[in-house]
């Protein structure tokens, strides 16, 4: 029993030694991560934590079982194992595998503080609740509450269905300096106003100065002014739980559940809207910081063999990871040799530009300035280019049946950029707006999807 208890005093030294060794070089490098509380936790405990979005705490529901069963059975099987889980607030909370290897744990914590300056300083994350543990707490709080009042039955009916309209927000209204719409007044309908006539002097000069075009335009404005304040919503509403909330006939906890839906993919939601740039940035400065600082003599194998596993590639899907870092290796190299501007673009020769190196060295300032504006779809649009689509062999694949393999469908660049915007706009989701809160006057909602 001592030697056990002897043995993870060690463990816990030597992970408090390694975390004020790698933020030291975290900091040297010019990132700034909140304060991170690291917690050590078995698979069990990784899993049950993942399953929960990252947080213990939070209300219970059959679908985070469903997520906690897949992970076990993914980690059992060898399929799939989770080095870390890291919790956007302010601390930052982490969570380490108790059975990872020293060389890991160093990779994972610098990877930690790639996420937590990225959370700090991105304009994404900016209007997130830096108190969500204790907001996710209370949220769990309230559910209980419910259950206990209403019963699980109603309650997870709801719930279940609330949980079905969690994508329907419009994340960037967070970012307005009107973020909530006004609440809607209903008034009892009013005469209009007559066409307003512009005074003529004379009787006879009527007819001149108020020609027919200008009554008929005049009457059309009204039309429309009067057509507007019938509109309910007077605009099509991308908040469609918000609507819900305000105006739909719910009891008051029904409301509390929606609301408590809401704010969690309000929460989320920027985690979906950089998860390119956000795992490329950690992984960026995780390898960084190991190979350049960190990393022992005996310790470059496993950490060479658990980098590219982290890096891997399998047909027909994106590694995040993977494209991430490339791109954010690819913007630091072009600044660096000045690969960029109008000069740049013009030039038709290949042998030149593969050797065009100016040597501006801005690499850096660069990547820490797109770090803190960009989100993946900008990230894409901006730095994704026609050498790095065929440097890293990024083209369009599809399922060949006869021959059952993966085969190259489209070499063409603006076909691939294309296809890599479409999966990210509106975080892969239809893109639904309220068109009619109360269309043809039988409480029903007209909703339109708009293919953006």
């Amino acid at each position: 029993m001592r030697g056990t208890q002897k043995k993870i005093v060690s463990q816990a030294d030597q992970l408090r030694r390694a975390q004020d060794e790698i933020l030291k070089y975290a900091h040297a490098y010019g990132l700034q991560p909140f304060r991170t509380v690291f917690e050590l936790v078995s698979h069990d405990e990784m899993n049950e934590i993942a399953s929960y979005g990252g947080f213990p705490t939070r209300y219970p529901h059959w679908r985070f079982g469903m997520e906690y069963e897949e992970l076990q059975k993914g980690y059992s099987w060898g399929l799939q194992k989770i080095y870390e889980l890291v919790i956007n607030n302010d601390p930052c909370y982490a969570y380490l595998m108790k059975s990872n290897m020293m060389v890991d744990q160093k990779m994972v914590i610098a990877h930690v503080y790639g996420h937590s300056d990225f959370f700090r300083n991105n304009m994404w994350f900016s209007q997130t609740n830096r108190r969500m543990i204790d907001e996710i707490a209370n949220h769990g709080t309230r559910l209980r509450r419910h259950v206990e009042r209403y019963g699980q039955e109603n309650v997870e009916a709801f719930l279940d269905a609330a949980l079905s309209l969690e994508s329907l927000i419009d994340y960037h209204s967070v970012y307005s300096p009107h973020r909530r719409r006004a609440r809607y007044e209903f008034t009892e309908e009013q005469e209009g106003p007559g066409v307003h006539k512009l005074k003529a002097q004379k009787g006879y000069m009527d007819r001149f100065i108020n020609p027919p075009e200008f009554m008929d335009a005049q009457r059309k404005k009204i039309e429309d002014q009067l057509q507007k304040k019938k509109r309910f919503p007077e605009e099509p509403t991308k908040d469609i739980l918000e609507f819900l909330i305000e105006y739909a006939p719910l009891d008051t906890w029904q409301r509390d559940i929606l609301s408590i839906v809401r704010e969690e993919a309000y929460y989320f939601a920027p985690q979906a809207l950089t998860k390119i740039m956000n795992e490329g940035w950690a992984t960026y400065w995780h390898a960084k910081i190991m190979t350049e600082k960190a990393l022992k003599e005996g310790e470059v194998v496993d950490f060479a063999d658990h980098h590219s596993a982290t890096l891997g590639m399998r047909p027909g899907a994106i590694n995040p990871y993977k494209l991430g870092v490339e791109l954010w290796r690819s913007i630091e190299e072009r600044w660096n040799k000045g690969q960029f501007g109008r000069e740049y673009d013009e030039c038709d020769d290949l042998v030149a530009k593969r050797a065009w190196d100016q040597k501006l060295g801005q690499g850096r300032e660069k990547i820490f300035e797109v770090r803190r504006i960009y989100n993946d779809i900008t990230f894409i649009d901006d730095f994704l280019t026609k050498e790095f689509c065929i440097q890293h062999k990024l083209f369009v694949y599809k399922h060949n049946s006869q021959s059952n393999r993966y085969e190259i469908a489209d070499r063409d660049f603006e076909a691939i950029k294309r296809s890599l915007l479409f999966r990210l706009t509106n975080m892969g989701h239809p893109v639904i707006v309220i068109q009619e809160g109360n269309f043809r006057n039988r409480a029903e909602l007209l909703l339109k999807h708009r293919h953006e």
